[in-house]
């Protein structure tokens, strides 16, 4: 069978299934890496990197935007974040910007890198409030009872004119200078009593936490102090239930962390369950189909050997596939299969219906063949034959080459298929006469159920005739109400 044809006759249903089986195995596999990745610890507050390398961020520091605000200590200078290339960044807000090499909770010390080169320049508007770090005292390392708040340097700038850089070298501040004025910084315990300032002037004083001379920095923080809890092997936190804001508490740390090995078995369990089921619902879909399928040969069969009195021509597969040359020239596709043309001889053309083998049980089939092989009428279109080979059916009418009226109707724009208004008039009265034969001039009354430009086809001569009695029913020309278990296409 060509690929062509297998495409057309592999129908809706199939596909659905094979999306849902698609959705549903996606599902649980992002569900399973979802379960492996979730359930260490499903804590906000959990511990953070910027990257292996980086010191773990926990209380009482908190990683912005990957850990929420509350998860840390309420002051600015415990807010840490990452920068563009993934370091573990500290900036004061409008001044300080460190980078964070190293964190000991137990001790509570930090160790910081400035990544700039002019120190002075961010320390000048640093908010001393805004900054809760300190060079350590000597002789109060091994105090927990000592507070302090962070030790301040002061420093005094002078603005010099003078170009000689060597008269004030010893003092001046390189990445403040600049070519016409020179910078000059002494500490507030120098005596700069003697330095000729003549060409000076007072620039400005700031104090400072940290020597603004220094690249490496380890500094401690006295508060919040969880050294204790550190040291047991427990965490630290703000106690809600306090009702001073700033007041920490040790707790102990969940014990439901899991390993690697762990996560990646429960993934495979979710995502083996997952398979297995898929792999249940196809089997299941198969045998269905293969048992609606012989229940619908059967019945297909029975309706056949009652129907050979009719003598419209039965062929096989084979026949259907020499008749189309292998499926080559497509004519169209609707909903109940695909439309070829072939050849019956070298004079006859035909147009060969395929049907798709995976639709209902057989009906449709037994309703066309049933109902067309009854008629004869110029307004109908005639049944040259049928094939009921296995699984494969199909139709085949005499070849109408103006296709249907639904292509001069609505035909697309620059395309010229305009009919006369007296052509659509022939026409209508064609159809017209095709289904009043349907309903009066057989032997028993067919009922169409789905006239429509696209099932009314023409000839040669724009003979109108009534094509597709997939959804016909028959009936008693005495019955005067037909009763429909499901919708049908149009009432006539």
């Amino acid at each position: 069978m060509s690929m062509k044809l297998f495409k057309a006759r592999f129908t809706s249903g199939a596909h659905k299934l094979v999306r849902t089986m698609l959705i549903y195995s996606l599902f649980c596999f992002i569900l399973a890496v979802n379960v492996a990745e979730a359930v260490p610890i499903q804590d906000d507050c959990k511990v953070r990197r910027c990257n292996h390398q980086d010191p773990p961020v926990r209380f009482p520091f908190c990683l912005e935007g990957q850990q929420s605000p509350h998860c840390g200590y309420p002051h600015p200078g415990f807010q840490l974040s990452c920068s563009e290339n993934k370091q573990t960044l500290l900036k004061i807000p409008r001044s300080l910007k460190l980078l964070v090499k190293h964190i000991d909770y137990e001790a509570q010390r930090i160790d910081f890198y400035v990544p700039g080169r002019c120190l002075w320049q961010q320390l000048l508007d640093l908010n001393l409030s805004a900054f809760p770090f300190a060079e350590e005292q000597p002789g109060f390392s091994g105090l927990k009872d000592y507070r302090s708040q962070p030790a301040e340097s002061n420093y005094t700038l002078f603005e010099c004119l003078s170009q000689e850089k060597a008269l004030y070298k010893r003092y001046r501040v390189a990445c403040l200078s600049t070519p016409g004025s020179q910078i000059i910084a002494f500490a507030s315990d120098e005596n700069y009593y003697g330095l000729n300032l003549l060409n000076c002037s007072y620039f400005r004083n700031f104090s400072t936490p940290i020597s603004p001379y220094g690249i490496r920095f380890q500094l401690r923080w006295y508060k919040p102090d969880c050294g204790d809890c550190d040291a047991q092997g427990r965490g630290c936190r703000l106690n809600n239930n306090n009702s001073t804001k700033e007041q920490t508490e040790c707790f102990d740390i969940p014990k439901h962390h899991i390993g690697l090995g762990e996560r990646l078995m429960i993934a495979g369990i979710v995502l083996g369950s997952s398979i297995a089921a898929t792999i249940a619902i196809a089997v299941g879909w198969r045998y269905q189909l293969d048992k609606k399928e012989k229940e619908s040969q059967v019945k297909i069969e029975k309706f056949l050997e009652d129907y050979k009195g009719f003598k419209p021509s039965r062929y096989s597969y084979a026949d259907i596939k020499r008749i189309t040359n292998h499926f080559k020239d497509k004519l169209g596709q609707g909903g109940y299969g695909t439309v070829f043309k072939g050849r019956l001889s070298s004079d006859v053309l035909v147009a060969v219906k395929v049907l798709n083998n995976f639709k209902g049980n057989g009906e449709e089939f037994i309703n066309e063949v049933g109902s067309m092989g009854r008629i004869h009428h110029v307004n109908v279109t005639r049944l040259v034959g049928f094939c009921a080979d296995g699984y494969d059916r199909a139709l085949v009418y005499e070849y109408l080459p103006n296709e249907s009226l639904e292509k001069f109707i609505f035909a697309a724009k620059g395309k010229d298929r305009s009919l006369s208004w007296e052509k659509l008039q022939d026409i209508a009265v064609g159809v017209a006469k095709g289904i009043e034969y349907l309903h009066q001039g057989c032997e028993q009354r067919i009922l169409h159920f789905d006239i429509k430009p696209h099932n009314i086809l023409l000839d040669h001569n724009f003979n109108p005739k009534i094509s597709d009695f997939g959804l016909a029913k028959l009936c008693s020309k005495e019955q005067s109400a037909i009763s429909m278990t499901t919708a049908r296409g149009v009432v006539e």
